[in-house]
C-alpha cells in the first residue's frame, strides 16, 4: 500500500509538471475598415505663365495640413472617395516687384533702388479636397501601394507682398489683386507614409486686372507644386 501512495504521488506531479497550452487569441479583423488620415504636404512651388522679364529666382517653400474622410466604394474598399479640410500656406520668390502708389499696387519689373534683398508674396488659404483613392490596403496592414488624385477648393484668407532693397522697404497686406478662390488637380503616390505629390493650379493667381507697368502685360501666373505628401492614420 505505501508502494501504491508514493506511485500515485508520482503520477499526480507528473500530470501538474505538463505544459498547459491555450489557444492562442483570436484576432478580429475590421471587414468595414476606413483610411480616414491626417496629411501634410512639404512642397516646391513654380510659377507658369510669368510675364515677359518675370522669372524664380529662390527656392519658394510651400506647406500643407489637414484630414480625410474615407468612403469605400466597393467590396474590396481598396477603392474609395475622401472629402476633407485643411490649410496650405505658400511662398513665391520672384522678381515682380509689388509696391504702392497711393494705395494701390503696382507691379513692375523695375527696382525701385539698388541690390533687393527680398522679394516676394505668400498666401494661407482654407482647403476643400475631394480625393478619388486607389490603393493596395487590406484590414490587416497599413503599408500599401495608393495612388490618390483628387480636385481641392481653395479659400484665401491672407496674402502679403514684401519687397526689400537698399532704399526701400515696402509690404503690402490682402491685396484685393489675388484671386480669392482658386481651383486646382493634384496627384500623390507612393508606398506607405512616403508619397510623391503634385498641384496644378487651374485659375489664376492674379485678377486680370493687374497688370505689369512697364509692358502692359497681365498677371497670369498660375501654380505648380511638387513635393511630398505624408499620410498619418
Amino acid at each position: 500500500m505505501r508502494y501504491f501512495f508514493f506511485g500515485l504521488f508520482f503520477i499526480t506531479l507528473n500530470v501538474f509538471s505538463q505544459e498547459i497550452k491555450l489557444p492562442a487569441p483570436m484576432i478580429a479583423i475590421d471587414s468595414l475598415y476606413r483610411e480616414d488620415q491626417f496629411y501634410c504636404a512639404i512642397t516646391y512651388n513654380t510659377l507658369l505663365k510669368t510675364p515677359t522679364g518675370v522669372s524664380q529666382n529662390k527656392f519658394s517653400p510651400g506647406f500643407k495640413i489637414g484630414f480625410l474622410r474615407d468612403f469605400p466604394t466597393n467590396k474590396q474598399r481598396n477603392v474609395a472617395i475622401a472629402p476633407g479640410l485643411g490649410f496650405s500656406y505658400n511662398n513665391y520668390f520672384q522678381n515682380l516687384f509689388i509696391t504702392e502708389v497711393n494705395g494701390t499696387p503696382v507691379y513692375s519689373t523695375t527696382v525701385l533702388g539698388a541690390n533687393y534683398k527680398k522679394n516676394k508674396f505668400e498666401q494661407l488659404f482654407v482647403d476643400v479636397p475631394i480625393e478619388f483613392r486607389w490603393r493596395t490596403s487590406g484590414p490587416e496592414s497599413h503599408k500599401f501601394w495608393r495612388v490618390y488624385s483628387g480636385i481641392q477648393f481653395s479659400y484665401l484668407l491672407y496674402n502679403r507682398s514684401i519687397y526689400i532693397d537698399d532704399l526701400y522697404s515696402v509690404r503690402i497686406s490682402n491685396n484685393k489683386d489675388f484671386n480669392k478662390f482658386q481651383v486646382g488637380l493634384y496627384i500623390a503616390a507612393g508606398h506607405n507614409s512616403w508619397n510623391f505629390y503634385s498641384y496644378y493650379g487651374i485659375l489664376p493667381i492674379f485678377k486680370s486686372s493687374a497688370k505689369v507697368v512697364d509692358n502692359g502685360e497681365s498677371i497670369k501666373f498660375q501654380a505648380l507644386h511638387f513635393g511630398l505628401m505624408f499620410y498619418i492614420l
